[in-house]
């Protein structure tokens, strides 16, 4: 499932692009916005799986061809094809989700096939490969092992491939690291991840309700903020950390089952990662101060927000 951290991002994502817009976007347009930075999400997560079947499905391609050239060879004619009749790798072509998802992404698409043919040739000359082959058994682990080889050491691993993945996936660094941890989950347990609903319905609500309520008590949020600059001017803070800081004081004031030293520490990374390095300091004194604040003047009620 997708991660509060990433819910996060994709928010503040969604109000800089509300920012940068000058508010002339429609209503409703935020929340579709947001929607689709979580679609980009699937989408990441679909193409990654069906990039990693097709190569572990290319040994029945690579049996067909060689064994219809016109003088075949002995070893033309016996192709191992013991990985594409993978326990594990059939366990997830029947998955249901999975196959809604390929039927409705059609990353066969935009898929390089030719990177597929060559990520598979440079499989079958891999020791791991060899090792795997020439076990006649089929083993539960061995079968986990060597999809975990392909994807780790043969994907993820080749800037080629990477490259690829950054060209039609525009989110590849903010998804990247949390997308491979939920496939290398599905390996070790198909069928348990639902690819139709990555955001459990209270993660759902906590980035709807986040989004609106910096997006309609902004000014409150920004009130809040300014008296704790000091020397600095407003209009010369970067925007990215204005918006880290609003949705930090919501998450204070707005949302009650969230520990405010989470806060504080989700927006402090979030400053370092996608501001500058003084930005994390920044946010977490700026943020801190706020909150001795408001436990002082007996503010910190963590209700839950409502829109008056």
């Amino acid at each position: 499932m997708i991660s509060r951290r990433n819910i996060r991002v994709k928010v503040m994502q969604t109000l800089y692009t509300v920012i940068v817009s000058e508010n002339n976007l429609k209503p409703g347009e935020p929340q579709k916005i947001l929607r689709q930075h979580f679609e980009q999400t699937r989408s990441l997560l679909v193409y990654l799986t069906w990039f990693l079947t097709e190569v572990t499905r290319y040994a029945e391609t690579d049996a067909h061809q060689r064994a219809s050239k016109h003088l075949p060879s002995t070893e033309d004619l016996n192709v191992n094809t013991k990985l594409a009749g993978n326990e594990l790798l059939w366990k997830m072509l029947e998955d249901a989700s999975l196959s809604e998802q390929f039927g409705k992404e059609k990353p066969e698409l935009y898929t390089d096939r030719e990177l597929i043919r060559r990520t598979y040739n440079t499989l079958t000359e891999t020791p791991e490969y060899k090792t795997y082959i020439s076990k006649g058994a089929r083993d539960r682990h061995e079968e986990k092992k060597i999809l975990e080889f392909i994807l780790n050491d043969l994907m993820l691993a080749n800037e080629v491939f990477v490259s690829h993945i950054e060209e039609h996936f525009s989110n590849w660094d903010d998804d990247g690291d949390m997308v491979v941890q939920l496939i290398t989950g599905y390996l070790q347990k198909p069928g348990s991840l639902h690819f139709n609903q990555l955001l459990s319905t209270d993660k759902e609500s906590f980035a709807k309700n986040l989004l609106q309520t910096v997006l309609e008590k902004g000014e409150h949020l920004q009130e809040l903020i300014i008296p704790k600059l000091k020397n600095w001017d407003p209009e010369r803070i970067a925007q990215l950390d204005m918006i880290m800081m609003k949705m930090g004081v919501a998450e204070f004031l707005y949302f009650e089952t969230i520990p405010p030293k989470v806060t504080i520490n989700e927006y402090i990374d979030l400053a370092k990662e996608y501001s500058t390095q003084q930005s994390g300091q920044f946010v977490n004194g700026i943020l801190d101060n706020i909150h001795k604040d408001l436990v002082q003047q007996g503010k910190m009620e963590k209700v839950d927000y409502k829109k008056p």
